[in-house]
Formats: C-alpha cells, structure tokens, sequence
C-alpha cells in the first residue's frame, strides 16, 4: 500500500493473490509543509488485510472505511505486523514531523516507532470523517473532503525549528549518501547540535533518518520495475551484499521476497 505520495508505508503479510489497487493526490499547497501526500487504497477482495508496516521517516493516518483499524503510525526504523494493522478499503495521510504537531497536537517523537488508535487523537472527529469519505462519491471528493478536514485542523502549536525542518526535507531529498556531518556544516551547526534536536523534536537520529530515506528511495525505484543492481547502485548502496543486508534488517525480506508484493493496479477516479 503506498501510504502517501512517492512513499511505501506497508505491504500484506502475504502476497495476495490479486493486487493492491492505488490512488495517490498531493494536499492543497497550504497543506504541503504538513502532509506528504494522500493515496486512496482497496485490497484486491475489498476485505481488511493484515499488513506489514515498513519503515519510513513519517508519521501515518489509515482510515480504513469499514473496519476497526483506523491508526496512527510514527515513524520507525523496523518493521513491524500488529492485530491492528489490516485494512482492506479507505485512504493514508503522510504526515511530515510539523504536520504532527499542527494536525495531531503532538510532537513526533511521542508517535515515533509507535501505532495508535485514531480515535484516541481524533475523538468523536474520527468516525465522523470515515463515514463522510466513505459517503464521498468518488476519490476526487474523498482527496478535496481531506483537504477541508485537515486545513480546520491547523494549529498553532510551536512544531519542529525550521533548521530541523530543512536538515529532515534534505535528507529525503538526498539522492547520495550524504554524511551527516557535512550536513551539520551545511546548515552551520555542531553534528551533536543536529543529533540532539532530532532526537528532541522527531524521535529519531539524523543518521537513522537518512537510513530510512535510502530504503525508501530503493522501494520507490523497486516498485518501477528498476531492478536489483540499478536499484542498490542508484540508491548508493556500496554494493549488492549490502542492499540486500539493508533490505532484509528493514522489511524482515529478501529483496526478490520483496518485489513479489509490488503489484498495484491505478484505482479510477470515480
């Protein structure tokens, strides 16, 4: 399941016998600071599948439209298969470490490496959202109901500074393996300075983000059909043993393993 824009937030416990089917949309640009992307997702039987949550450096909404999980997920290094994790039908929201704060009400590192109930952050709010998406009369609707949702939310909370926000937007951007002390100089602070406010305001080290950052990228090219040995050396693995190390201690599979729950079909938009 693409959990947002450009990322893989999860994939069945077991390679279903029809594919995922997607649909992603970016946010209204006023949003764009706080939430990655949307993807609206249906299993291949419509019916909640037990899912494996893979790592990544954003927090995650699921409103699964009919069943009981309806969660929170932090960003995490490991992944990770729990009761609540299946979904079958309903739309992701990729939250960024300030669209915590400003839609969640909570810094991102109370929610990093965690999964919670929707419901215990949102309140009465949560079944009322995923009745009115699952009341939506096609995804365009359910992209524009998110957008109004979301936007009321905004809050004024004090989130993440901006020097941790730019050194955190760098490291998705990265397309090398950037060092973290050069990033450090980069934006003129001590590398301990930048590991201290990571670790303050997001939960995670600079240099565990950046792992993260890599595997996405690598799952990205993956689900394009790049291949195994582009895919490690495009993504500046330092060779094909260590891509595969990194694959299997970050998804708990082999890439070949991996590659076989990369099937999706494109969701139509009514």
């Amino acid at each position: 399941m693409m959990a947002a824009v450009s990322h893989v937030h999860s994939i069945p416990v077991r390679v279903p016998p029809e594919p995922c089917e997607t649909i992603a949309s970016l946010p209204h640009p006023r949003l764009r600071p706080y939430v990655v992307g949307y993807a609206g997702f249906r299993s291949g039987s419509g019916a909640a599948v037990r899912h494996r949550v893979l790592p990544m450096n954003l927090a995650t909404m699921i409103v699964d439209f009919a069943g009981p999980s309806r969660v929170v997920t932090g960003p995490r290094s490991d992944p990770v298969v729990y009761e609540q994790t299946a979904w079958g039908d309903g739309v992701s929201i990729g939250l960024t470490p300030a669209g915590v704060t400003a839609l969640l009400g909570v810094p991102m590192r109370e929610v990093a490496g965690g999964t919670f109930r929707l419901a215990d952050i949102l309140g009465h709010r949560e079944a009322e959202l995923a009745e009115r998406l699952g009341e939506a009369p096609d995804r365009p609707a359910w992209f524009a109901l998110l957008d109004d949702f979301l936007t009321a939310r905004l809050a004024a909370e004090t989130g993440p500074d901006g020097l941790t926000m730019r050194a955190w937007r760098r490291l998705q951007q990265s397309a090398d393996r950037l060092r973290i002390s050069a990033l450090a100089d980069e934006l003129g602070v001590s590398r301990r300075t930048l590991e201290l406010r990571f670790q303050r305001q997001i939960g995670l080290s600079p240099g565990t983000v950046a792992r993260i950052a890599r595997f996405q990228r690598a799952l990205r090219m993956l689900t394009r059909s790049a291949g195994l040995p582009r895919t490690a050396v495009d993504c500046g693995y330092a060779d094909q043993p260590h891509f595969n190390r990194e694959v299997r201690a970050m998804s708990g599979l082999t890439p070949t393993e991996l590659c076989a729950f990369f099937q999706y079909r494109e969701l139509s938009p009514g």
